[in-house]
């Protein structure tokens, strides 16, 4: 899967910056193997429909330079030193709540309004404490770094939202619920900085060799 995503991404990007009719075959024939790829790792769409949605996305130069998306996430603990956690309605796994970066706000600001949208728990950031791939993690089947702020509860009161999450919950470092998204790399980073303990970012360690190293080493800190 992150072979065909990162070959989708060369493809793209190749495609919004050249001018070249040949480069342009080369970039479109890239792109179908791409889909093939990808519909062999388990994608829900055929190859060609693939082909065809990365093609529509293709944009001119710089904004067409292919990224992965941006989300933010929040560890927020209370008194009992538990973990706010959301169960996501869309697929029943557990999480911390997480959203999407969105245009004109800051990262802090995105984690401080998807805590409350997401759980009603008002909150404050305090720093930052992860820095995560989200398709290394499987958090998701799309290219996706994940900022996870910690965060100090201010006020509120707890209440899922109707939509997004089917539940919510304080859990302690003993009794998570399941399923859990990639908690082995993260949630002991999660408790040590809800009990106050000094931590430093969490991130990915780069992979030796880069295409086939191995996806269950420990992240670095």
């Amino acid at each position: 899967m992150r072979w065909a995503e990162a070959l989708s991404g060369i493809a793209r990007t190749g495609l919004g910056f050249t001018q070249s009719l040949y480069e342009r075959e080369r970039f479109e024939e890239v792109l179908k193997v791409a889909g093939d790829i990808r519909a062999a790792a388990g994608a829900e769409a055929e190859a060609e429909v693939l082909v065809e949605e990365w093609m529509s996305l293709v944009g001119e130069g710089v904004p067409g330079y292919v990224t992965p998306k941006v989300a933010v996430g929040a560890i927020v603990g209370n008194d009992k030193h538990e973990l706010l956690l959301v169960q996501r309605a869309d697929s029943g796994v557990w999480l911390y709540p997480t959203g999407w970066a969105d245009v004109g706000y800051s990262a802090s600001e995105v984690v401080v309004k998807e805590v409350l949208e997401e759980t009603g728990i008002e909150v404050e950031p305090v720093q930052i404490v992860a820095v995560l791939d989200g398709l290394r993690l499987g958090f998701t089947r799309i290219p996706l770094y994940s900022l996870v702020f910690h965060c100090r509860v201010v006020g509120g009161e707890l209440k899922g939202h109707p939509l997004e999450v089917s539940d919510v919950g304080w859990f302690a470092e003993d009794a998570m619920p399941f399923p859990m998204a990639g908690a082995e790399r993260w949630s002991k980073q999660a408790f040590a900085a809800i009990r106050g303990e000094q931590i430093s970012v969490l991130f990915d360690q780069p992979r030796t060799p880069m295409w086939r190293g191995d996806e269950g080493e420990n992240a670095a800190e």
